[in-house]
């Protein structure tokens, strides 16, 4: 059965959580503004995910958004309303403790994207562990065109795709298409804008079809070993598959394998 969070009427209105199957789906919900990152927005974001993490039925998470695109971004006339560097700081430091709250979470996270994804959005995108995007998709970190540097969604970029690929579009805020984004490993999978639905529904499936155990030890594994030196990051996956394969969903899954061959 679909439900719909109801828990936090304050924010309710700018996100919209829906739970099915041990799939949470976070949809922004600002269509209006192109889902722009308003403080109210990243408030809901952080509160939700921190519910998600303490959360065991919590299988997979879609992150999508309403109307006509993803995500554009920060929401820039409310930052201008308050022109103080202390108070970027604070939004910034919000920002990047969502992404990396995404990051951290212990289940898969998708982003859906159609429409645009660009500055905060593309970093919103990048952050989450795959991305599936309609084929009219587009991607950027524009905030050069305004002069300010990207410099929050240069960290999730630089880490999806090549250095150089990253900076080129830092330093110049043009768009890529879908394609390109696929091509530089910013995407996971592209499909025709009517088939979105049922690709991300399809991805899902085949991710809450597996052992939920190995998917969780598989992805506090995964980072933390990307930024350790060779001989460290075998020791440490060793350590974690060693202790995955003392589940019970791991024995009964090679017994069963053995048993047939």
């Amino acid at each position: 059965m679909l439900q719909t969070n109801n828990k936090r009427n304050d924010v309710m209105t700018v996100l919209i959580r829906e739970d099915k199957s041990g799939v949470v789906k976070l949809t922004l919900n600002r269509p209006d503004h192109f889902n722009t990152l308003s403080e109210a927005l990243l408030e809901a974001l952080q509160r939700e995910l921190d519910d998600i993490a303490q959360d065991d039925s919590v299988r997979c998470v879609v992150i999508a958004g309403s109307g006509r695109g993803f995500c554009a971004g920060h929401d820039l006339k409310e930052m201008r309303a308050h022109p103080q560097q202390s108070y970027y700081q604070d939004l910034f430091g919000r920002c990047g403790k969502v992404m990396q709250s995404i990051v951290a979470l212990p289940v898969p996270v998708i982003a859906k994207v159609h429409g645009i994804a660009t500055a905060a959005g593309c970093q919103l995108a990048a952050s989450c562990d795959l991305v599936i995007a309609a084929s009219s998709a587009r991607f950027a970190v524009s905030g050069i065109k305004l002069g300010l540097f990207c410099s929050t969604p240069a960290v999730a970029l630089s880490r999806s795709i090549a250095p150089k690929r990253a900076f080129d579009m830092l330093v110049t805020g043009d768009f890529i298409n879908a394609d390109t984004a696929y091509d530089w490993g910013l995407v996971s999978q592209v499909v025709e804008e009517e088939e979105l639905d049922q690709a991300v529904a399809d991805k899902v499936a085949k991710i809450t079809e597996k052992s939920p155990d190995a998917i969780r030890f598989g992805k506090a594994m995964f980072y933390p070993q990307r930024q350790m030196a060779l001989s460290d990051a075998y020791a440490f996956a060793g350590d974690v598959m060693a202790e995955n394969m003392m589940c019970q969903s791991a024995i009964d899954g090679i017994d069963g394998f053995l048993h047939k061959s």
